[in-house]
């Protein structure tokens, strides 16, 4: 059982570290002109989508090191984030067996954690490339592990408070675009804005 509890976990890890390598790809495309432009999230600027990123790795890094994940509310940069990204990873890779995570009364997996964190990662890094004028696609295969990862987790429960009412996309869209509707974007938000 502790077998597969491990491989769980470096599966997770991998995931994680995918998402963080495709998230500083949109990140070094950040600039002080850019962080007042709208963004996929409604009503967000990249000021604010960036906090919203730095809050997330902030929440990651106490999962892999306390296993319980408080509030916080901070300010950062683009550059911050970076460092931010690689520290997570650092610390998920250090991790030698699954642990459980405290959030509240509620418990979750290290991998079950770190996949959750993939998808926050992929999703608001294509949202920032978006906000800033580039088109960085989610990787093809990363996009379609998120989407399957996504069906499982974001819930009804989940919207309108986390989530936006999912989009329709016609059925033979790339996984990026199912994965971005299925969390309420329009996958084609960076043509018309």
């Amino acid at each position: 059982m502790a077998a597969d509890s491990n491989r769980a976990l470096t599966a997770g890890v991998a995931l994680l570290e995918r998402a963080i390598d495709y998230a500083l790809g949109s990140l070094r495309i950040v600039t002080p002109n850019a962080l007042c432009r709208p963004t996929p999230c409604s009503g967000w600027t990249l000021r604010h989508l960036l906090e919203h990123m730095h809050d997330s790795l902030q929440t990651l890094n106490e999962a892999a090191t306390t296993h319980h994940i408080p509030a916080q509310t901070t300010h950062t940069t683009a550059l911050a984030l970076r460092d931010d990204a690689l520290e997570v990873l650092g610390r998920w890779a250090a991790l030698l067996t699954d642990r459980t995570v405290s959030i509240g009364d509620r418990h979750l997996t290290s991998p079950m954690v770190a996949a959750v964190g993939a998808i926050e990662i992929s999703v608001h890094a294509w949202d920032v490339a978006g906000a800033c004028g580039e088109h960085h696609p989610i990787p093809p295969l990363l996009a379609e592990e998120l989407l399957d990862l996504a069906l499982l987790f974001v819930t009804r429960a989940d919207r309108p408070q986390r989530f936006a009412p999912p989009v329709r996309v016609p059925e033979c869209a790339p996984a990026q675009d199912h994965l971005l509707a299925y969390l309420g974007r329009h996958p084609d938000w960076f043509v018309h804005n």
